[in-house]
């Protein structure tokens, strides 16, 4: 019977454990200094000049991403939509990066792992 209530409660534990709060804004940094903190609601598309070029970062409906970068591997464009605090999308090359929060802070500082 144990057993049993164990493996029923299973998702809704891993859910609670692992879940991420939604992201409300997020930072973008450029050449490890603190560009802009916009808000997730804003519909904008941003340019942020790095030593390579422009990087175009786009917020829209809640979330964020990196449209172009002019690194050659496009590590970051490839991350896609971010929505969820602590997540984080870094154009090495290009010195740029972005990193969602939620209305608590980030739980951790995912730019110094």
């Amino acid at each position: 019977m144990l057993l049993l209530l164990l493996l029923l409660l299973w998702p809704l534990l891993a859910h609670w454990c692992w879940a991420q709060p939604q992201a409300t804004k997020v930072r973008i940094y450029q050449n490890g200094r603190l560009f802009a903190e916009l808000d997730l609601l804003a519909q904008r598309r941003l340019a942020v000049t790095g030593p390579l070029g422009d990087t175009v970062i786009e917020i829209r409906h809640g979330q964020t991403r990196i449209v172009s970068d002019p690194s050659p591997r496009q590590y970051c464009v490839r991350a896609g939509w971010l929505s969820q605090a602590g997540q984080s999308a870094i154009c090495l090359p290009n010195r740029t990066s972005i990193e969602l929060i939620g209305d608590g802070g980030p739980a951790f500082d995912s730019l110094s792992y």
